[in-house]
């Protein structure tokens, strides 16, 4: 007998939840409007198009995409964008007491509000910035997905904007583009920008894969240019925005969609 025959196509249970309700839940649209996504074959379910209305899935197995971003659907996931102040550690604890992320995540009372108390994965930052870095640091307790964003094969883009010192020449772009060599290795900008220039002073962006400890503030310390302040401004699609210093927000489904995407899940 063929698995649909049997009704077990992979993803979907008997017992399960009809796939428009789940969709609905998940806030990608009303129940209504998630039966014409399903009948316009918008919606996959573990990689294959469901145009069923009466396909019922386990949202805790299923993997649901809707127009090829994947939709979460577990309730116990967090997801979290950090503004990361100047002079806090991204850790979750420090030994010697001195302030972290994981301060900040209690102070703000983010495990009473997301994890109501119930026992669920734990809380940890996706990457570093060194505690003079500020800006954008994503929280979360899907390991999966915390695992492939830091993962180099995966090369998720980071935008930094730097202040350094001096007038930035027109070469440098094309500088870093190429490649700058550091001790433990070739470095390469993606892309590279000024974005204004006083006497003295530069702002520049740059769009990096890497994640190597230090590795924007060695890179324009290498070609002459030290970082006077540093911040980090997106990873991948997710933006800081106007986000104030010290203040969480969850991720839109969007958002979350785009980083499942960026590393194949």
């Amino acid at each position: 007998m063929s698995t649909e025959m049997s009704g077990m196509t992979t993803g979907a249970r008997p017992d399960g939840v009809r796939l428009q309700k789940v969709l609905a839940q998940a806030g990608v649209a009303s129940r209504r409007a998630a039966e014409e996504l399903i009948a316009a074959g918008r919606v996959s379910v573990d990689g294959k198009i469901v145009r069923e209305m009466g396909r019922r899935v386990d949202p805790e197995t299923a993997v649901v995409h809707v127009d090829g971003a994947r939709i979460v659907l577990r309730d116990d996931l967090v997801h979290l964008a950090l503004n990361k102040p100047r002079g806090i550690l991204s850790t979750m604890s420090d030994d010697r007491g001195r302030p972290c992320v994981g301060d900040l995540v209690v102070e703000r009372g983010i495990v009473d509000e997301h994890f109501d108390g119930a026992p669920r994965a734990r809380l940890f930052h996706v990457g570093r910035l060194d505690a003079e870095t500020e800006g954008l640091l994503l929280l979360t307790n899907d390991g999966e997905l915390g695992h492939r964003l830091m993962h180099p094969s995966f090369e998720v883009e980071k935008t930094y904007l730097a202040e350094v010192m001096g007038q930035v020449p027109h070469g440098l772009g094309r500088r870093l583009r190429d490649g700058v060599d550091l001790e433990d290795g070739l470095v390469t900008v993606h892309s590279f920008k000024l974005v204004d220039s006083t006497p003295g002073r530069s702002l520049v962006e740059l769009v990096i894969h890497e994640g190597r400890k230090h590795v924007v503030r060695r890179l324009l310390d290498e070609v002459g240019f030290p970082v006077q302040r540093l911040v980090r401004t997106a990873i991948g699609d997710v933006r800081l925005g106007d986000q104030r210093p010290g203040r969480f927000r969850p991720l839109t489904q969007q958002e979350v969609g785009s980083l499942y995407r960026s590393v194949g899940m």
